[in-house]
């Protein structure tokens, strides 16, 4: 069945077209895709959530023992408290990875099956080629991360040429199925002289993606405001932290989070456009597809 409201990836486009057809794309299909991303990493972005109310309680609970040592405290004492935080940290950070990795695959597997049905998204391959490529995902990260870490410890301008640069990689992996290093080396390919325009178009989604990520943090700081103003009159000045202990204050924080995961697919979105864009400025894939589909 056609889908009337489909969007055409292939073709291109300047940076206003691909700034505006990113959010008409979530604004048409925001239900299916937003439900594939909850039923898909749902499970994990759970976990994800729990660990982090976890750690924010043992961090506040440390936090509070330790300022209630005095000076003469034994310095074992302290690491003995300390110490288990670094393997709470690392748990989470490795939840944390393993969200975003779901998140980014089944954004990205979405759209390959919206392109490829016409608008009509198959949900089971989304699902099965999420899970089948998260190693593979991994990897790529993993030396996209370390290559950008580099360029940003050479003077910084290498790690933004190199982060808009690689920002391609992605969805070459997903769209032309190549491996982590091919991906990555037909990344310089295709944005060759098209740097600027490719992080002018980054740019501005970012700062989109984060003004829009700031109104999930309004509910916990507006409560974090309220609920320091009713302490600004006690006696004891520390109670004003303790709403930091707050669990209400915590779940607001925990949503707010994973607001901001699910919102960082946007840029993905436009990453996707942007390659479609130099793909058919470089190959006009798009335009031979439609030529051939005429003929047939």
């Amino acid at each position: 069945m056609q889908n009337y409201n489909f969007i055409e990836f292939k073709k291109e486009r300047d940076l206003g077209a691909i700034i505006n057809d990113t959010f008409k794309f979530i604004r048409e299909n925001w239900k299916p895709y937003f439900g594939a991303i909850i039923k898909i990493a749902g499970p994990f972005i759970l976990i994800g959530s729990i660990l982090m109310v976890l750690f924010f309680s043992y961090y506040l609970g440390v936090v509070g023992e330790v300022a209630g040592m005095n000076q003469s405290s034994n310095p074992d004492d302290v690491f003995g408290l300390i110490g288990p935080m670094f393997g709470w940290i690392g748990l989470l950070a490795i939840v944390l990875i393993l969200v975003f990795i779901i998140v980014s695959l089944t954004s990205l597997f979405y759209i390959k099956s919206y392109i490829s049905n016409d608008g009509n998204v198959n949900f089971d391959d989304v699902k099965s080629n999420t899970f089948q490529n998260i190693w593979k995902y991994l990897g790529l990260g993993i030396l996209v991360a370390l290559m950008i870490g580099f360029g940003l410890i050479l003077c910084y301008l290498p790690g933004i040429y190199l982060w808009v640069v690689l920002s391609l990689s992605t969805s070459i992996m997903v769209f032309e199925n190549k491996s982590v290093g091919d991906s990555i080396s037909h990344s310089f390919t295709l944005i060759k002289g098209q740097w600027w325009n490719t992080f002018g178009v980054l740019l501005v989604i970012g700062i989109l993606v984060n003004i829009l990520g700031y109104a999930f943090s309004v509910p916990a700081l507006l409560y974090q405001l309220i609920g320091q103003g009713t302490m600004l009159g006690s006696d004891d000045p520390t109670e004003v932290f303790n709403i930091f202990k707050d669990p209400i204050y915590i779940g607001l924080n925990v949503l707010s989070y994973i607001g901001k995961f699910v919102l960082s697919s946007i840029t993905l979105i436009s990453a996707v456009f942007i390659y479609y864009d130099l793909n058919e400025q470089k190959n006009l894939t798009g335009t031979i597809e439609k030529i051939d589909s005429l003929g047939q």
